[in-house]
């Protein structure tokens, strides 16, 4: 029976880790043409059965899949990029003109591009929907997000943003760096994950189990990540997908439900915090609401992430020691 059992968990993970490698090609694709024979090689099933094996483990068809991420990916360059053309989105994305986007967007959201642009994301109510400025201050019980004042200097060619707080009881340093390209295994989960920190230490225990016996933590620059791959304002919390990382030589063999990607290089903009466990979208709303038209760059579409200092079981406070990471560019 314990053969069997450890069997049938084998498979399971073997499934899982096709799967995800399926994805991750949907994501580094997603601006062209996808064909079901492809998804179908890159998972290593028969294309008469991918289509069932996707199904029963994501909720989703495949082609469904695709073309949800492809909408809420415009629909973040819609409220990132505000002066952008819609056709210009719209081709990005994998949609072959601004028609066809047009009337899959307004049928996926019930509002067409234009208006989500204007209502800065969903109109007011609707679950998951997006936050402009203000409605983040209303939702923090009026706390102003705003620095009191900003200095910039550049130390090593790291651009370096000192905000200083109202009343100069706090100071927060973002720093826009180039990054190097990183190789990371990972554990994904999808589905809600706010406020939920025994969900992460579940999921890095689980990748830390693996990594051990693989001598994965000898080196000195190893470093641990959380990647959010999808918004929490414009995706529905059911599918929100996260990954727990850990950073691994290029080669490293990976299987089951441990997978492998890289994160590119480039320009990313570090913004550090200490957190609770229930102050991270408040981290993140800062970023967004007040670096970012701060700063002069766009967000671009390279992964989010979280870049973990320290084990929050250790700080006399329970807190989590991070870099808020965002890809940006010149606006």
């Amino acid at each position: 029976m314990k053969a069997d059992e450890g069997r049938r968990r084998y498979m399971v993970g073997e499934y899982i880790s096709r799967i995800n490698r399926v994805i991750d090609y949907i994501e580094a694709n997603m601006g062209r043409a996808l064909t079901l024979e492809e998804l179908a090689a890159t998972a290593g099933f028969s294309k008469f059965h991918f289509h069932r094996i996707f199904f029963s483990f994501v909720g989703e068809t495949i082609f469904h899949f695709i073309q949800r991420l492809r909408l809420e990916k415009g629909a973040a360059l819609l409220l990132n990029e505000p002066g952008r053309p819609v056709t210009d989105i719209a081709l990005e994305c994998g949609f072959a003109g601004s028609s066809s986007f047009a009337k899959s967007f307004r049928k996926h959201f019930g509002v067409s591009a234009t208006e989500w642009r204007q209502r800065e994301g969903l109109p007011s109510g609707t679950p998951g929907q997006t936050k402009s400025k203000q409605r983040q201050m209303e939702s923090n019980g009026g706390q102003e997000l705003s620095p009191a004042s900003v200095y910039i200097e550049y130390v090593n060619n790291i651009q370096k943003w000192r905000f200083i707080m109202d009343q100069g009881k706090e100071t927060r340093t973002v720093d826009v760096k180039d990054l190097p390209e990183m190789s990371v295994a990972y554990v994904r989960y999808v589905g809600p994950y706010k406020g939920d920190g025994q969900l992460f230490e579940r999921l890095f225990g689980q990748l830390f189990r693996w990594a051990a016996p693989r001598n994965l933590f000898n080196s000195p620059d190893v470093k641990t990540l959380i990647i959010y791959h999808d918004n929490p304002e414009i995706t529905e919390e059911e599918k929100l997908r996260v990954s727990v990382c850990l950073t691994v030589p290029s080669e490293t063999p990976v299987d089951g439900e441990i997978g492998k990607m890289v994160i590119p290089a480039g320009k990313y903009a570090l913004a550090r915090f200490e957190l609770g466990v229930d102050e991270f979208q408040q981290a993140w709303d800062w970023v967004y609401s007040t670096w970012l038209p701060e700063s002069g760059y766009l967000p671009d579409d390279r992964p989010c992430f979280e870049l973990c200092h320290n084990d929050p079981q250790t700080h006399p406070e329970g807190k989590s020691i991070v870099d808020i990471c965002i890809g940006v560019k010149p606006m």
